[in-house]
């Protein structure tokens, strides 16, 4: 287990919140451990797919706990410029997820995700 700091993408999210194994186990270990940060970006994702206000309580009550990254405009430019670097290798992946392998980049952090494409975007460190 790593002892940098952890940022879980949406779809870790997702399958935590259908307790589906060992994914939830893996993500509640790293918010146990005080590891795991959590991003604007992610938030918004997962709050997007709410269904009831029941649905909406349990999710903010789970990640509102969780350290959030403050993000400079210097970082959010580095977002912007990503996408078309890597559209230059031939790599296209969404904005979104271009902002959180710059994040991770930014503050030396693992990314925990499900998503195969941060595979191929360099210095990305992924947790398994």
């Amino acid at each position: 287990m790593t002892k940098d700091g952890v940022i879980a993408d949406t779809s870790v999210w997702i399958v935590f919140f259908w307790d589906k194994q060992p994914i939830a186990g893996k993500l509640t270990a790293l918010i146990e451990n005080h590891q795991a940060f959590l991003t604007g970006v992610v938030l918004a994702e997962i709050l997007q797919g709410i269904k009831n206000t029941r649905e909406e309580k349990r999710i903010l009550e789970a990640v509102l706990g969780v350290p959030d990254l403050e993000i400079s405009n210097q970082v959010w430019a580095k977002t912007g410029q990503m996408p078309a670097l890597l559209r230059r290798k031939g790599i296209n992946i969404p904005l979104t997820d271009a902002a959180l392998a710059v994040f991770s980049l930014e503050h030396s952090f693992s990314l925990f995700t499900l998503v195969k494409h941060f595979e191929c975007i360099p210095g990305v460190k992924l947790y398994k």
